[in-house]
Parts: structure tokens; C-alpha cells; sequence
């Protein structure tokens, strides 16, 4: 169509799948997500599904017909027409048997038939027991969807059927909406990036597209979770960070296409195990500055997200440190505690930035957590800390006892060098954080490509 053709432009259609689970329901939320958005939803139960969550409620949320059965309405041919017309096909919750069944290629109903005819992105969202998705079979049966091509959203970990706990929940609607949102746009053909300060932040490729999302090809090193300094050989100083934050960063990295290095200090959370990631373990700011010194030689984009110990101590004891000792010639005891010396960490995020020196690559964005004192409030501490430091862009949040530390939303702000707008991200996921995060990389980094197709920071 033209500018100025007045026919109103095609509605995007997703094709809603909805496996047998106890977490059908959930789907109801995604589906009115879908919806506010603008996007036309044909919801496809499988039969087990409509045991959970019936019919009428799914054709009177989204005003189609609702249908399970390939032999329903069969002159339309909906098996096949259903998935050549969809944008996109999302299937949430997908039990370990839709998994199987789409990893094996069969089709028995009309969900499985339309997997199979679909040319749009596909995404599915597990939800199963722990054991089920830790299965031999189900690992398998992932790793042959994504080396397809297909968007496997990692499950949530939390309380499951009955009295179970693990890994296996459906993620929160609004991730999976934000996950299947990223994979859409980043199918979409390339087209400049305004972000309102100036030229498009990246140039058009006329008819090209990313097939494995916005990042592919960019090498990515993204440290996470707090530094712990040993005292003795039980003791150590360490901080609240629990590393949800770095580790999200690193999965939606890798969901969008990029190769991950996630440098893992103490985390609270699993740590990934998804194709495109890989995991360095390191536990005091020295093996993390040593790290990250190496890796960042050859990455495109460093984020520091850790939480680095700004301090330890001047001399590690090699036998634990007794709570009281003997210390007079008659054998009373000394109940005094004992006075430590600590000697600053470096500044791991300074350093980087002036190892980098002139280049421009890599592109080095690091993290700011402050509290606010009685002169400044976070964002001007904020300020100041990217002035300082010299790293591209600062993402700064307020962390405290309740806030942000091992919370699983958060609520950020992100703060560009050059001085353009800052960008507010949350109260989210951190999920979603991190996908914001990386749409101001994406606008920010001045991308060039080669004859190979490989998204690269240019030096």
C-alpha cells in the first residue's frame, strides 16, 4: 500500500496455542496482551486444554471461532490455512507432549498441523514438573526445536501443581508477551533506529532480514552476581546481589541471537544452560577483573552487571579465625573481635574503559546501584558515576534490603555518555528489563555488516 492508500492496514495475527495444562488459564492474559496490542488472535486449544479453560471463554475474548479438530470446518482447510496466514505462532503453556510432538514432526490435531505448516516465528513456553522438564528426552527435544530455529522460552522457577517447587512454571504472560514480541521484531526487516537524538543509530539493509534476531553475529560478555572476598577458609565479604539480573541479560542476549559469555560470580539463581551461552565461574574481583580483561578483547558488547566487592582484605588467614583465643600466660581467654585491614578492589568498569582506549569496540555498559544520600538522588549519583567512569551507557537502579536485590522485578534507568535522553525501564520482570536494555544497545551501537552477514561493532 501507499502512504496515501486509505484501506486500513492488515491486522498482525498470532495464532495462540493452548496446551493441557494447569497453567491454560494463563493464556487468557496473554491473549488480551495480543489483543490491547492490536494483533488479530485465533486461539487453538488441544482437546486436554478445553478441559481447563472451555471454548466460550476463548471465542468471546477474541472474537473468532474457536476450533480444536482438523476435520472442523474442513473446506477451509484449517490445518493449513491457519498457519500460512499467522505472523506468529505461540504456544503457551506447551506440555512436554506438544514438545515432543513438535520436535518429532507429528500432527494428530490441529495445533500440531499448524506447527507444522507455519513459515512465521514459532515460540513455545514450557510448563511441566521439574522432573519432566529435566527429562533426558525433553533436553533433547529442546535442543532439536532450537536448532530449527525455534524460540524455546525458558520456564520460570517457582511453586508448581500441588505442593511441588522447581523449574518448570509458566513465565508470567507479560515475559512471554515481551519474549515473543523481541523474536517478531527482530524476523522484521531491518529499518533505522531513531531514538530522537540524532541519524538513525543504525543503517537499513533494503530487503535483508535477522533470522536468529537483532544480536546475531555480536560476541557478548556479561558478568553477573556478587563477588565474595575470603577472610579466612569459611569467612568472606560479600553484598546482597543475587545475579537474576546479569544472568536475565545474558538469556535474552542469547535469545536474540548473540554468542554469550556470562562470567558468573555468586548467583542465586540456576545458571543457563541454553545453546549460544557459555559459563565462567569466578568469585572475587580479582578473577573477575582478570576475566573480563581477557574476554573483553574480543567481544562487541561488555556489560558489567556484577556486583564487584569495593573492598578486601589485606591479608587472607589460612586457618579460621577464632572467635575468642588465649592470649596470657595464666590461659584466660581474649574476647576482643579482631581488627581487619581491607585494601581497595580496582574499578573493574574504569579499567575496561581505559584498556579500550580509542577504539570503539567494544561497546561497555556498566551498572550503577546506588541508594541516594541526603545531597543527591539516585539519578544524580547516577550522572556523575557515568561521567567518571566513561563506559557508553550506565544502567542505574536503587537497591536497599527490600529493593532490587533479589527481587525478581526491577525498575531502572539507563544513562547514555553522550548525553542523549535517559531511557526509564520498569517497575518489570527482569525479563523485561533486560530486553529494554538491549534495544538501547541495539539503537546505540553504530552496526556495520559483512559480506558474511555478521552484525559487528566496528573498531
Amino acid at each position: 500500500m501507499t502512504p496515501d492508500d486509505p484501506r486500513p492496514a492488515r491486522a498482525r495475527r498470532v495464532v495462540l496455542g493452548v496446551g493441557g495444562g494447569i497453567a491454560a488459564y494463563k493464556a487468557v492474559s496473554l491473549l488480551r496482551l495480543f489483543s490491547e496490542d492490536g494483533w488479530a488472535v485465533d486461539v487453538v486449544p488441544t482437546a486436554s486444554a478445553l478441559r481447563f479453560v472451555g471454548a466460550p471463554t476463548w471465542a468471546a475474548l477474541s472474537g473468532n471461532r474457536v476450533e480444536t479438530d482438523v476435520f472442523e470446518n474442513v473446506h477451509e482447510v484449517p490445518h493449513v490455512r491457519l498457519g500460512q496466514g499467522a505472523d506468529l505462532v505461540l504456544v503457551a503453556p506447551c506440555t512436554a507432549d506438544l514438545l515432543a510432538k513438535a520436535a518429532h514432526g507429528l500432527a494428530d490435531d490441529l495445533l500440531t498441523n499448524t506447527l507444522l505448516t507455519a513459515r512465521c516465528p514459532v515460540v513455545l513456553a514450557p510448563a511441566m514438573h521439574t522432573e519432566m522438564w529435566q527429562h533426558p528426552a525433553t533436553v533433547a527435544n529442546v535442543a532439536t526445536l532450537r536448532a530449527r530455529g525455534v524460540t524455546v522460552i525458558e520456564p520460570a522457577s517457582g511453586r508448581l501443581t500441588g505442593k511441588d517447587s522447581g523449574p518448570g512454571r509458566l513465565p508470567e504472560p507479560q515475559d512471554i508477551h515481551a519474549a515473543a514480541m523481541s523474536v517478531v521484531d527482530a524476523a522484521a526487516p531491518l529499518t533505522p533506529v531513531d531514538t530522537g537524538a540524532g541519524p538513525a543509530a543504525r543503517d537499513a539493509v533494503p530487503g535483508a532480514a535477522a533470522p536468529s534476531g537483532d544480536l546475531h553475529g555480536l560476541r557478548v560478555v556479561v558478568s553477573a552476581g556478587g563477588t565474595r572476598e575470603a577472610l579466612d577458609p569459611v569467612r568472606f565479604l560479600g553484598n546482597r546481589s543475587s545475579g537474576k539480573q546479569g544472568v536475565a541479560l545474558a538469556e535474552t542476549a542469547a535469545a536474540r541471537g548473540a554468542s554469550v559469555t556470562l562470567v558468573a560470580a555468586h548467583v542465586e539463581v540456576p545458571l543457563p544452560e541454553q545453546d549460544g551461552i557459555e559459563v565462567v565461574r569466578v568469585e572475587s574481583a580479582l578473577d573477575l577483573q582478570a576475566a573480563m580483561t581477557v574476554l573483553a578483547d574480543s567481544a562487541d558488547v561488555v556489560v558489567m552487571a556484577a556486583a564487584v566487592a569495593d573492598f578486601r582484605p589485606v591479608d587472607y588467614v589460612e586457618t579460621k579465625i577464632k572467635k575468642s583465643h588465649r592470649t596470657a600466660a595464666d590461659g584466660t581467654e581474649d574476647d576482643s573481635a579482631p581488627t581487619l585491614q581491607l585494601v581497595r578492589n580496582p574499578d573493574i568498569l574504569a579499567g575496561l574503559v581505559r584498556e579500550r582506549g580509542s577504539r570503539r569496540r567494544p561497546l561497555i555498559v556498566g551498572f550503577a546501584a546506588e541508594t541516594g544520600d541526603t545531597g543527591h538522588s539516585v539519578l544524580e549519583l547516577g550522572r556523575e558515576k557515568v561521567a567518571r567512569k566513561g563506559c557508553d551507557l550506565l544502567v542505574v537502579n536503587e537497591v536497599g534490603r527490600s529493593v532490587t536485590f533479589g527481587q525478581d522485578d526491577n525498575t531502572v534507568t539507563v544513562l547514555d555518555r553522550d548525553g542523549g535522553e535517559p531511557v526509564p525501564l520498569g517497575p518489570a520482570s527482569k525479563t523485561v528489563v533486560s530486553h529494554g536494555i538491549w534495544d538501547v544497545v541495539a539503537a546505540r551501537g553504530d552496526r556495520s555488516w559483512t559480506g558474511a552477514g555478521e552484525a559487528r561493532l566496528p573498531d
